[in-house]
């Protein structure tokens, strides 16, 4: 085969890969996607009243807390088989009922069901879901219907939560902009670890030990002024 053709045909195969399942990853996971994001601070507004996050340091660490060991690690599992049983309707409602059965609190489930109800209506224009699924069990589901890559979902959900958080906390601490910035870079390493981590995790490794973060959960349902649903 003539050299001319050879490279062709390296250049061909080079350039054939599909970029649309990253256009869809980017559009549902930006903060203009309207799922309501911007109004949950997962329990981060009562930490704050609290005193536990103060600034750009104290907030790192309940980020790395609540990515590691937390709700964070919990949902990312959920994802994650909810992409695996995409196609088994029964098998994607019990991965529905059990991520609510988690839930450690009233706002929390809120949070979960009223974003997955969201997300599934705005979804709706390149893939159908089915309806009262919580968020992450939503994701999953809608990039297996799209051939998005599990461990691509994965690590952007954990990065999109992280990022839904550090804006809250700008509003709240509150910080500027370039220090939320600072703790969005410095959270890759956990970001990618958490994603990393849950790849082989079966729903029997469900769990957390960030009792703070559960606390500051349920603690946000009777405080006295919230910016925030949850």
């Amino acid at each position: 085969m003539p050299v001319a053709a050879i490279i062709t045909m390296t250049a061909t195969m080079i350039t054939t890969t599909d970029p649309r399942p990253l256009l869809h990853l980017l559009a549902w996971l930006s903060p203009a996607f309207p799922t309501g994001g911007f109004a949950y601070s997962h329990g981060l507004e009562w930490a704050v009243e609290a005193g536990d996050i103060k600034d750009a340091d104290t907030l790192r660490d309940w980020l790395e807390d609540v990515l590691a060991r937390g709700s964070v690690r919990c949902d990312t599992i959920l994802l994650r088989h909810a992409h695996r049983n995409a196609s088994d309707p029964p098998a994607l409602r019990e991965i529905a009922a059990l991520a609510l059965a988690a839930t450690p609190s009233r706002e929390r489930r809120d949070e979960a069901l009223n974003q997955g109800r969201a997300f599934v209506l705005a979804v709706a224009p390149w893939t159908d879901v089915p309806d009262e699924m919580p968020y992450a069990v939503a994701i999953g589901a809608a990039a297996a219907g799209k051939a998005i890559p599990e461990d691509d979902t994965a690590t952007a959900y954990v990065q999109a939560f992280a990022t839904n958080l550090i804006s809250a906390a700008v509003r709240l601490v509150p910080l500027g902009q370039t220090a939320g910035l600072r703790v969005l870079a410095a959270l890759e390493p956990t970001i990618l670890a958490a994603a990393e981590e849950t790849k082989t995790a079966t729903l029997d490794d469900l769990g957390g030990c960030t009792f703070r973060s559960d606390l500051a959960a349920m603690r946000h349902e009777t405080q006295y002024t919230r910016l925030f649903r949850s």
